[in-house]
């Protein structure tokens, strides 16, 4: 009897790049279920069956995972995709604020992945993989919150790794540079607004603008993802795109001085 697809689940589907790596695995042959807040106003996709989910909702992710391991039995690929960005300088993020950046970012990514891995560990197989960015291993003046959180996905995925690889179980993190999405419009933004930083921030804000339209094609990154999923030999990280190349080998090699230099430069920062 033949074995029924693979079952992956991606959170934050309903565009951009998570909409992109749902079709990307269909593609390859899995059973896709993508979730969205409210999976009821997406277009319906070919091979991707949508459900509600709420990353942040402790109940509503043990909801999903039910549903879905009632459904198909299994799950062999959680893409945790759904996250947001934060725009503003650190000083003007109250906690609170910065707390609701990671309960997405972080913790939902958490969240989901405790939900799906006693299925993995009972089936002794599956991938986890995160969605990080190039912001886990550089600085971003004026993404503070938002680049701790992808610090903390880093550390997160690279540390579960090793506990449960012995279980047949991998998390792997896909680090994308500059993105051709709408991300850049849809950020959270600072609760605490200082005048001292309002021009260096409008001056980001078109920073910006200009990188994400320049960015790469969500589908490459998407390829990156459907290859980390079912890669025979999976890497712990993989860079998605010529950006994330290049900055992760200037981090690795440049001095650190010229690096910073570089960072102010490319921010249009002085000093």
């Amino acid at each position: 009897m033949a074995r029924s697809r693979p079952v992956a689940v991606v959170t934050g589907a309903s565009s951009g790049i998570g909409k992109a790596a749902a079709l990307a695995l269909v593609g390859a042959g899995f059973q896709v279920i993508g979730t969205s807040r409210d999976a009821a106003r997406i277009a319906p996709v070919a091979g991707v069956t949508f459900v509600d989910l709420d990353v942040t909702s402790d109940e509503s992710v043990d909801a999903v995972v039910r549903q879905v391991i009632a459904q198909y039995g299994r799950i062999d690929v959680l893409v945790n995709n759904a996250g947001v960005g934060a725009n503003g300088a650190a000083e003007e993020f109250s906690a609170g604020r910065a707390q609701a950046v990671f309960d997405v970012n972080v913790f939902g990514l958490m969240r989901m992945t405790r939900a799906v891995l006693p299925h993995m560990r009972a089936q002794h197989s599956g991938r986890i993989v995160n969605v990080s960015s190039v912001g886990g291993f550089v600085p971003n003046p004026f993404m503070a919150v938002y680049v701790s959180t992808k610090h903390a996905v880093e550390g997160y995925s690279e540390s579960l790794d090793h506990e449960v690889r012995e279980h047949g179980v991998r998390v792997l993190r896909v680090q994308p540079g500059p993105v051709n999405t709408p991300f850049d419009a849809n950020q959270v933004q600072a609760d605490a607004p200082l005048a001292i930083y309002a021009h260096r921030r409008r001056v980001f804000e078109d920073v910006m603008r200009e990188s994400m339209r320049g960015g790469e094609d969500p589908a490459a990154v998407a390829k990156v993802i459907a290859a980390a999923a079912t890669d025979a030999k999976p890497k712990p990280r993989y860079l998605a795109g010529s950006t994330a190349g290049r900055v992760a080998v200037l981090r690795r090699i440049a001095p650190a001085r010229t690096f910073d230099k570089g960072v102010r430069r490319l921010n249009r920062m002085t000093g």
